[in-house]
């Protein structure tokens, strides 16, 4: 298992990695990390044409040494790119499937 300080440093790499992604010069990707409580977002704010842009795409939380993913919009998964990167599964906790279905995948119940 890697340090909490190596999971923060990881995830404020991935969320600018994934910054750098938006398609859409009207669309602002804003990164947020709050290092004290430990969550990290990546939020798109803006307009196209006359329609307001503005959701969390990603939500990381680091919870009793685990990387939750609260809210993942990404097409890949951030927890697949984060078992790259070399996070254990049993440190990578689904946290947007409900509590009773976490142990049908590969990855932390909690």
């Amino acid at each position: 298992m890697a340090t909490v300080d190596e999971y923060r440093q990881l995830i404020k790499n991935l969320l600018n990695e994934h910054a750098k992604l938006v398609w859409d010069e009207r669309i602002q990707a804003q990164t947020i990390f709050d290092t004290e409580h430990d969550h990290y977002q990546l939020v798109y704010v803006g307009w196209r044409d006359s329609k307001r842009v503005y959701g969390t795409v990603l939500h990381l939380d680091i919870i009793n040494n685990k990387i939750w993913v609260q809210q993942d919009g990404t097409e890949v998964g951030v927890a697949n790119e984060l078992v790259e990167l070399g996070v254990s599964k049993q440190d990578i906790v689904l946290g947007f499937d409900p509590p009773k279905m976490r142990h049908h995948t590969d990855f932390a119940v909690g």
